[in-house]
């Protein structure tokens, strides 16, 4: 369906610290370096060449290993999903500056990309969702309407031939606070140290066989996993789904991403309130990011967390599938 205009009352998206001039403003290069697209090639694929090694070596996988995944998806994708989007892209709350630092780190060990170039590509996808301009929207390339392919250049293509988002135009904010920066200027060695840390924590526990199970476990397919739960919201929560509420996109609420995304699959519900702390507006919509928000305010740890009243919006009722 088309999108529609947004709900009167909504918050605008001229609430993102984002010069608004009204154009898309990439960097002075039309798309990725020829080195960064070779990267991005290697680990759209190596999860699924790590998962095969597992596969292929046979006795199963060591419940070490397994354990150690499954709380680095935990640990860092909420560091994504709290820290990078609603903390620093959308300033749904404010971090004291502890766990500021933590946040952040977290979130780059989580091999997203760095804090500031991850804030500015998705502010821009808000200032352009679904129309010329976005980064990753399945309708649009540039200026040119998408068709069966939209669902690649949204999910990971775009990371492929979109022009690098402008710091200076869609995180100004971010580039003032020293905190960021240093950390922003980290990415390099906290990527690595994303893939070091399982393996020794492997070799410690099993030796070398150890190591290798756990790089190739907690640190391969864990990024796999955590990468395509987040482009997945990019493009399926784009194409399929449902919106109880208008918007001036495509934005779709999927449920079965729910668990995986700590609650950002409730994406229409986002985009209808961008600055919101909460996700998971409706009754049933499990948004485990939203949880932990909201025991770090009753600890002091963050102030100022945006929980807006969404009832006078749309009425749940009212969703209409696409």
């Amino acid at each position: 369906m088309p999108p529609t205009d947004a709900p009167p009352g909504s918050p605008d998206l001229a609430d993102l610290p984002v010069a608004d001039d009204g154009v898309a403003a990439p960097v002075g290069r039309s798309g990725p370096a020829r080195y960064e697209q070779v990267l991005t090639g290697v680990f759209v694929v190596a999860p699924f060449l790590a998962l095969g090694a597992l596969i292929a070596r046979g006795g199963g996988i060591p419940w070490f290993a397994i354990g150690l995944t499954l709380v680095c998806i935990v640990v860092l994708g909420h560091a994504i999903t709290i820290g990078f989007h609603r903390g620093f892209t959308h300033r749904a709350f404010v971090a004291k500056r502890p766990l500021k630092i933590v946040l952040a780190v977290l979130g780059t060990l989580a091999f997203q990309g760095s804090v500031i170039g991850w804030v500015a590509d998705h502010r821009r996808h808000h200032r352009f969702s679904d129309r010329p301009g976005d980064p990753h929207s399945p309708y649009w390339k540039g200026d040119r309407p998408l068709g069966r392919g939209g669902l690649w250049h949204a999910h990971a293509g775009w990371m492929f031939s979109v022009a690098p988002t402008s710091r200076e135009k869609y995180a100004a904010d971010l580039l003032a606070d020293r905190d960021l920066v240093r950390i922003d200027r980290l990415f390099v060695p906290l990527a690595v140290a994303t893939f070091l840390v399982p393996a020794a924590l492997g070799l410690a526990w099993g030796g070398w066989a150890g190591a290798l199970t756990a790089l190739l476990c907690a640190g391969f397919v864990r990024i796999g996993i955590t990468l395509n739960g987040t482009w997945a919201v990019n493009s399926v929560c784009h194409r399929y789904g449902s919106r109880p509420f208008p918007t001036r996109d495509h934005s779709t609420n999927f449920a079965p991403l729910a668990l995986i995304t700590m609650g950002e699959a409730w994406h229409n519900n986002h985009h209808a309130f961008p600055r919101s702390a909460r996700h998971g507006l409706l009754p049933g919509q499990l948004d485990t990011s939203a949880r932990l928000i909201r025991w770090m305010e009753r600890l002091g740890w963050v102030t100022d967390v945006h929980w807006p009243d969404h009832r006078a919006a749309r009425p749940p009722s009212e969703t209409v599938e696409t």
